[in-house]
């Protein structure tokens, strides 16, 4: 019995693990498991990330300082090229003096060139001088060529034109003013403070123009100078208010007014149609031939073009009070009255169809185009007129 105990080894439990089997590997995974169900896994995870990372720097520092920094330096080999000798140093030659020749000599400042193309400014004019009237030409035309405005153009020579841009004809001779202004033809009894007045100036204005040739010292009392009647006088920067040649307004009470304007007026009271207030275009042709309307010039009306013989149109409802010749340029004229405080004027008509006192409906023909009067071809003067005798721009009221 002895003998077999002694030989035999003693029998294990069931239970009980041999003490090879219990490995690293083993525990290190009952210990992740632990992990897990304390819910601590993903902290673990994290926690090993960041001490990895941290072992790796230093090994990495480790590494740099054992094999790179401590190693040997190269000695400088600057200090030793500084300690060599030195090439022989570089010769210099003077530099040579800059003398200014006698021909480039600035000593009295930079000299102006000539240039081939200058171009010399204008000389202000203080002369009047003379045009004559080309073919085509208008009031516009004149002034825009001169540099003065188209009333300067009136303003200068009232004796031709008398204030209307119609009057102007090939072959006219004008006087062009210097600058902007009025000519004015000194009277028997004028006075330098009123003329002066008049054209909105101061009687210096006039004395000290040059090509007025008035000595102050001889002129005398202001009130009566010694100037010679007859006397063309410029009024540099003078203005006036222009004379008028369209008639009036004419009432249906009292057309007679109108005698002075020409043959063509209505002498008797007359009633009929009242217009409607709105005015159609008065003739067949809708574009103008000459002259705007511009109040500048003395023109208060529009100039319609067409051909000889078209239609002219009642442009509103309403009596004729004037129908035949205007001994002031404007030819075989019709004015009608609407009266509603409105009146319409139709002139250079080659014929008129309405007399004095006739009712017209708008729309209905009343003449003929023409270029009776001072006229340079065919169209129609047109005007619109308020009952307070002010011409309006027809093309403020004018339906096409």
């Amino acid at each position: 019995m002895s003998e077999d105990s002694s030989t035999n080894p003693a029998p294990q439990l069931d239970n009980q693990a041999p003490a090879e089997d219990v490995r690293p590997s083993r525990r290190w995974q009952e210990l992740w498991d632990r992990l897990l169900r304390m819910g601590l896994g993903e902290v673990a995870l994290r926690a090993g990330t960041v001490f990895a990372s941290i072992a790796l720097v230093l090994l990495v520092i480790w590494v740099m300082g054992s094999f790179y920094l401590n190693g040997a330096v190269e000695s400088d080999r600057s200090s030793a090229a500084l300690a060599a000798a030195l090439p022989s140093p570089t010769p210099t030659v003077a530099q040579p003096t800059f003398a200014i020749s006698a021909v480039a000599d600035f000593s009295a400042g930079i000299p102006r060139l000539a240039q081939l193309h200058t171009n010399r400014p204008d000389r202000p004019r203080f002369e009047m001088t003379q045009y004559e009237v080309q073919p085509g030409d208008s009031v516009f035309g004149i002034a825009e060529k001169f540099g003065i405005k188209p009333q300067t153009i009136l303003w200068g020579n009232f004796d031709v034109l008398a204030d209307d841009p119609h009057r102007l004809q090939p072959g006219m001779k004008l006087n062009i003013l210097p600058v902007d202004g009025v000519l004015y033809r000194w009277n028997a009894g004028d006075g330098l403070n009123g003329v002066s007045k008049f054209f909105g100036v101061s009687p210096d204005n006039i004395i000290d123009w040059p090509s007025n040739n008035l000595d102050r010292d001889k002129l005398g009392d202001l009130a009566n100078p010694a100037i010679e009647a007859g006397t063309q006088l410029f009024v540099p920067g003078g203005t006036r208010a222009f004379i008028s040649w369209s008639a009036p307004v004419i009432s249906r009470s009292d057309p007679a007014k109108a005698k002075i304007f020409g043959p063509g007026y209505c002498g008797t009271q007359m009633d009929g149609y009242i217009g409607q207030g709105t005015f159609v275009w008065p003739s067949t042709e809708k574009y103008l031939s000459g002259y705007d309307f511009t109040p500048d010039t003395n023109h208060w009306g529009i100039d319609v073009a067409g051909a000889l013989g078209n239609p002219i149109y009642a442009s509103d409802s309403g009596v004729v009070v004037y129908s035949g010749w205007n001994d002031w340029g404007y030819g075989y004229v019709v004015v009608l009255d609407h009266g509603n405080g409105w009146q319409t004027l139709y002139a250079h008509l080659s014929q008129i169809y309405v007399g004095c006192g006739a009712s017209v409906s708008q729309g209905v023909s009343i003449g003929a185009m023409g270029s009776t009067g001072r006229s340079s071809g065919p169209h129609l003067h047109f005007e619109l007129m308020s009952s307070s005798g002010v011409r309006v721009n027809p093309w403020s009221y004018l339906t096409k």
